[in-house]
């Protein structure tokens, strides 16, 4: 007779909800294995007996399923002190304008562009587009990585409606062009979330970006 491991294994291999749920599940069935190990040397063959190298590796098997499913217990629960320490640090950036190539809201205040542009460029323009992607305004800047306020005024003088806007930097050589990227835009963050163990943040307008993708950080009473 031999002992069938695969109940017992299955068991184990699964994804237990917490620590404590998985230590209930492993001490079930290291009792369930302790009573099949001992059916199956009450019923051996006397003529033919298992040989004890055979339990001890049965006894080494379950025990290292066992330390594999603590293990992951283990890093679960360290994953999940990182985030939500990580989410507590991320608070105190609320209220503060984080930096990030993405659109932005615009309310009727200036919204601060900071343009990376290739020191080869001789020319740049910043391309101005709708939540609709339309264009709603091109026109040339300082070749220049410091930061710029965007007014939302039309080149006829007509403010633009409160939306989402996108900002793009066009470099030329020539007329030639060399990049055509999305600008670092500045916007207050409003909140902080996590989405499938990503540390996202909210900014005005409902805009989200990743907390990795946020390259500056500034108070906006000292801007």
């Amino acid at each position: 007779m031999e002992l069938s491991q695969t109940t017992s294994m299955s068991t184990l291999t699964g994804s237990p909800s917490n620590a404590a749920t998985s230590k209930a599940v492993i001490s079930s069935d290291f009792e369930t294995f302790l009573k099949m190990l001992t059916v199956q040397m009450e019923n051996q063959d006397p003529l033919n007996p298992a040989d004890s190298s055979d339990y001890a590796v049965q006894l080494a098997t379950f025990s290292q399923v066992e330390q594999s499913v603590l293990t992951n217990d283990l890093l679960a629960a360290l994953s999940l002190q990182m985030t939500t320490t990580g989410m507590a640090q991320m608070a105190n950036w609320v209220g503060n304008e984080a930096l990030a190539s993405v659109p932005g809201h615009f309310d009727g205040a200036p919204i601060t562009i900071a343009p990376d542009p290739p020191l080869s460029a001789d020319r740049v323009e910043l391309v101005v587009t709708n939540e609709n992607g339309t264009e709603v305004q091109r026109s040339e800047i300082p070749k220049s990585t410091e930061p710029l306020d965007w007014a939302g005024v039309a080149n006829n003088g007509t403010p633009f409606p409160e939306g989402i806007y996108a900002f793009n930097i066009v470099s030329y050589a020539g007329d030639e062009i060399l990049s055509d990227e999305p600008a670092g835009v500045y916007s207050r963050v409003q909140e902080v979330r996590i989405n499938g163990g990503e540390t996202i943040l909210i900014l005005q307008g409902g805009v989200g970006v990743p907390a990795s993708q946020v390259t500056a950080l500034r108070d906006p009473m000292l801007s």
